[in-house]
């Protein structure tokens, strides 16, 4: 899906990217594909992701196509206003809906499971933008010369702020999340301080005014942070799982406690 995004907004902005220094090279910018080559190929591309979807249980199919219309219409919205990157957070998010459906949770009658899905799409939403505020800023001459409109535009002077802002919600909402699952100690150090950490480091770290160091840690701080997250979030798996075993075995009869010593 992130593929077809990407050439739905190539098809959108061919017209618009000649005239920007990163993406004049661009396939169809550069006239190396049609536009009716380029729609060819996005119904390929969102084939291939009809049948990855088609592989979960149906109820991830009703969840998973309406993420569409946001796909498709995140590339207008820099035309409209100053925060396309809300729109696209709005799209990049929306795995977030897709977990517990995948493991057969109806969202719509589980209000634990729903509260907790809330705040990590919001949580995901802020990160998006986050990390694409530094990705506009490589951007920022060529934009304001075409009349692309963007949150780093609107905020130029004072990015570095509202990337802190962002952070604080990304991290904040994170941790609202593993409150509502009633998450151990272990999730909130290793994912929720992980996050605050990575995330500090790269704000306060990039050059905003240097297009090769924004697109540095638009490439790899997200593996910081994302890396970081999903190694608390497997420490709290084996936590809970640990847990989980030793209460089982507490709760084992005495008998059953003498035949698991007798096979050992």
């Amino acid at each position: 899906m992130r593929g077809a995004g990407c050439t739905i907004n190539d098809l959108w902005d061919r017209n618009l990217d000649p005239h920007v220094a990163r993406t004049r090279l661009r396939p169809i910018a550069r006239r190396a594909v049609t536009p009716f080559q380029g729609i060819t190929f996005t119904g390929f591309q969102l084939l291939a992701g009809l049948g990855l979807l088609l592989q979960f249980p149906t109820p991830c199919l009703y969840y998973g196509i309406p993420s569409l219309l946001l796909v498709a219409t995140y590339p207008l919205a820099k035309r409209v206003t100053h925060y396309p990157q809300f729109v696209l957070g709005l799209a990049f998010s929306w795995g977030a809906f897709m977990g517990f459906p995948a493991l057969g949770i109806d969202l719509l009658s589980d209000p634990t499971a729903l509260k907790a899905v809330a705040a990590v799409y919001t949580s995901c939403i802020s990160w998006t933008v986050l990390y694409d505020m530094i990705y506009a800023h490589m951007d920022i001459k060529d934009d304001a010369k075409v009349g692309i409109k963007s949150i780093a535009l609107r905020h130029e002077k004072k990015t570095k702020a509202v990337l802190s802002g962002l952070a604080v919600v990304q991290t904040g909402l994170l941790a609202t999340a593993g409150t509502i699952v009633g998450a151990s100690p272990v999730f909130f150090i290793g994912s929720c301080g992980s996050a605050a950490a990575t995330l500090g480091l790269m704000i306060w770290k990039v050059r905003l005014k240097e297009a090769g160091n924004c697109w540095w840690w638009f490439k790899y701080g997200a593996w910081f942070t994302g890396g970081g997250i999903s190694l608390g979030l497997l420490a709290e798996y084996m936590s809970q799982s640990n847990q989980t075993e030793a209460r089982t075995r507490m709760g084992m009869p005495r008998s059953a406690w003498r035949e698991l010593g007798s096979n050992l």
